[in-house]
């Protein structure tokens, strides 16, 4: 090992409170790595989750690993030496098994690298009895693995807490069987309900490339269940470091789950059945922060939607610790809230109406009005927050130039109100093109033509030209790329293999020519509601004809009421899945 890698391994780990290093050899071992950099890597509380549930295990050890940042990547490149991880220094190579914990579509490019790094065969299909076992599990496991079915061996279709348990139990089952690894990946899918082995998943094309069936093995469960977790073990904090982006914070998970049903948002849906923890643990896991003297960071879908947010902000605030959350929703926010916000040092409120209309929220079910932004604003005004900053989507299904003017009309009045009480701060507009998630009503739907958002985007900037207005556009390569990844098959798989020999993300278009991908007409061709779908494996316990009545409704603008306890609409709720302790 190069002493500038063992240097920066040594500092990282001495800022970090919290980890634990076995010494290697004495447990089977499990490597987790979040495809990114240490510090991006680090402020997602899911993995650090698992790896407490792993170590916590007497069978086992979990060490991370990271995709080296840009100055640590050249000292690899020009010694050649393995990808190891952080506690033991171990070449991935050296674990029985790699964890991936994936979120972000555009992250998928760095983990063909993080195998070829760590000396793991970079597909399945070369990995023998004796190589790593890949394992993939996060956000991108419950709605569509294929992308990244050529460098998986497993998928993990639920949330983990649990669920790691029942794997790793059945993995040791198997290897003390002698199985070999093709009769390993079989018994794994078999006998633990959530595994998804995409190699045991035969996928059919018509002569116009669209998937018409998935065929599995003889023996393989024809859909996976998707494994839900009722919130009885704690989501704070395991690793503190200051190297983070939260690295200044404790964090702590309130709530699990949306039920607002907004049209487009593949974490309501995926995470659909809204749970919260209770106050008295959440509170226990503010003192953790004290004593650690961290700020307090409230993760959560929608944060101010925690029935008991009040009261847990004035806890807060009386142990006399800062707080901060994420986007609050404009319909729920409190004065407790936002004078807790201000008290805790923050300038900004971040509101997401995401669209500017009211026919465009309607098709959207957002349930947001412009009366409730403009309520938020005077409520943070009035505690001392001034900077608004507004989320907004463009490009989103059955959108119009009016609705591109509703934006600008929007914003201008906004700037009229917060004039009018005397708020004379900047607004920022964070506009990102829509992207078609699975599992959402909109997983049918063409994206917008780039040509239309960028003459959208164009208009707006004009429209908007004002000092006391800022725009945040997302870079619309970026944005398109994600688009194919969302809603990819295995054929996008083969275009991230090619991509990677051509240097990642930056060989995409390059990969894409040479393998006669048309990329325009995947993204722009609106799919039919009876297609199959590269995700359609997956069960995540919707009724079968739920989404498709959520489209109908948005055509109309039709309103979706919020999850109310007893509802069974959907059937996440009770169905034929209250077995799994789902109420």
């Amino acid at each position: 090992m190069s002493w500038q890698v063992e240097k920066a391994l040594d500092d990282l780990m001495a800022q970090e409170t919290g980890a634990v290093c076995y010494p290697f050899g004495t447990r089977h071992a499990m490597a987790i790595c979040y495809p990114n950099t240490y510090d991006v890597a680090m402020s997602n509380l899911g993995m650090q989750i698992i790896y407490r549930e792993v170590n916590g295990r007497e069978d086992w050890l979990c060490e991370r690993a990271f995709l080296p940042d840009k100055d640590l990547m050249k000292v690899f490149d020009k010694t050649g030496e393995p990808l190891i991880s952080l506690e033991n220094r171990r070449p991935l190579s050296d674990f029985e098994i790699l964890g991936l914990s994936v979120s972000f579509e555009m992250d998928y490019f760095n983990v063909p690298k993080i195998l070829e790094m760590g000396r793991i065969p970079i597909l399945a299909a070369d990995r023998g009895d004796e190589d790593t076992l890949v394992v993939m599990g996060g956000p991108v496991a419950f709605f569509n693995a294929e992308p990244l079915s050529p460098f998986v061996d497993v998928v993990l279709v639920g949330e983990g807490e649990h669920f790691i348990h029942s794997f790793l139990d059945a993995y040791g089952e198997g290897k003390a069987r002698g199985l070999g690894r093709h009769e390993l990946l079989r018994y794994l899918a078999i006998h633990v309900p959530g595994v998804y082995v995409p190699s045991l998943y035969r996928h059919e094309y018509d002569d116009d490339g669209h998937v018409v069936r998935i065929v599995p093995e003889e023996g393989i469960p024809a859909k996976v269940e998707r494994q839900w977790h009722e919130l009885d073990q704690p989501a704070e904090t395991v690793i503190a470091t200051p190297n983070t982006e939260f690295g200044a914070m404790y964090l702590i998970e309130i709530a699990r789950g949306c039920g607002r049903h907004c049209r487009f948002c593949m974490a309501g849906y995926c995470y659909r059945r809204p749970r919260v923890r209770p106050l008295d643990y959440v509170k226990s896991a503010v003192l953790r922060g004290k004593e650690l003297g961290k700020k307090i960071g409230l993760m959560g879908a929608a944060i101010s939607d925690y029935p008991y947010i009040d009261e847990l902000v004035t806890f807060i605030r009386d142990q006399g610790l800062a707080f901060s959350c994420a986007s609050l929703r404009a319909d729920s926010i409190t004065p407790t809230i936002v004078k807790g916000l201000a008290e805790s040092g923050q300038k900004t409120i971040t509101l997401a109406p995401e669209a500017g209309s009211k026919h465009m929220r309607d098709i959207i079910n957002k349930g947001i009005t412009e009366e409730h932004l403009l309520q938020s604003i005077d409520l943070a005004t009035a505690a001392g927050i001034r900077h608004v900053r507004m989320y907004i989507m463009v490009g989103l299904p059955m959108e119009t130039d009016d609705d591109i003017q509703g934006i600008v009309d929007m914003t201008r009045r906004v700037q009229q109100h917060m004039a009018a009480i005397g708020n004379l701060s900047r607004i920022t507009l964070s506009i990102n093109p829509f992207i078609p998630k699975p599992f959402t009503p909109f997983q049918w739907m063409a994206m917008t033509e780039k040509k239309v958002v960028e003459k959208r985007l164009n208009f707006l900037k004009k429209a908007l030209k004002d000092k006391q207005i800022e725009l945040l556009i997302e870079p619309l390569r970026s944005a398109y790329i994600q688009g194919v990844l969302s809603r990819g098959d295995r054929r996008v798989g083969d275009l991230l293999v090619k991509a990677h020999e051509y240097g990642g993300v930056k060989g995409w278009k390059r990969a894409a020519k040479e393998l006669h991908f048309d990329i325009k007409g995947f993204l722009y061709d609106q799919r039919p509601t009876d297609a199959v779908m590269p995700w359609d494996t997956i069960d995540t316990g919707l009724v079968p004809t739920y989404l498709t009545d959520e489209l109908k409704k948005a055509e109309t603008g039709e309103f979706t009421i919020p999850c109310f306890d007893g509802c069974r609409r959907c059937h996440i709720c009770g169905g034929h899945h209250d077995e799994v302790g789902r109420t």
